[in-house]
């Protein structure tokens, strides 16, 4: 059990591991509208524009205590790769992976807009980012949820082939408190 110090009000995290270490499938794209397209050398503005889109409602806070500077050095490291769901034109969400060691790939954030979830791109996106960060041949490839992401998340992460390796509660200081915009789950 892990606990942040804070002043602020603790809110209690359930914290999942999974990981995948076999090959998955090549996803079918649901529609001829459907497309991923890498960000390359993504600004700030605009990534921070996809973060919040997709983590607001699942009260993602880290990136946002970041200046340009830090977000830049941590978004164009050698290894990370954001990709961008798009539908018919639209960023409808985004993978930032990081390949970084070249024997795993991490999932560092995942997620769709809201307008976006509960009509079928969730699944597709989820297992064309599988495939895509199986294409180096790594040892596996993992992420973790937590308590406070979509309902239906670790369900759907198990869906795809991905296994629980280790859970783990954390308190950490109510995000609500630094950044009101956040909504609560």
């Amino acid at each position: 059990m892990k606990f942040w110090p804070s002043r602020e009000r603790q809110v209690a995290v359930d914290v999942t591991y999974l990981k995948l270490c076999e090959p998955p499938l090549a996803p079918n794209a649901p529609s001829d509208d459907v497309r991923v397209i890498r960000a390359d050398q993504a600004t700030a503005g605009f990534y921070r524009f996809l973060y919040d889109q997709v983590g607001r409602d699942w009260q993602w806070y880290e990136r946002l205590r970041m200046d340009d500077a830090a977000l830049l050095k941590a978004i164009r490291a050698p290894g990370i790769e954001i990709d961008v769901l798009h539908v018919a034109g639209v960023p409808a969400g985004y993978v930032e992976l990081n390949f970084g060691s070249g024997v795993e790939v991490e999932v560092m954030y995942f997620g769709l807009m809201r307008e976006f979830i509960g009509r079928g791109f969730g699944s597709y996106f989820l297992r064309w980012m599988l495939h895509r960060a199986w294409q180096i041949s790594p040892q596996r490839v993992w992420l973790h949820t937590c308590s406070l992401d979509h309902p239906r998340a670790l369900g759907e992460y198990q869906k795809a082939g991905m296994q629980i390796y280790r859970t783990e509660r954390i308190y950490i200081a109510d995000p609500r408190s630094q950044f009101p915009h956040l909504d609560s789950p």
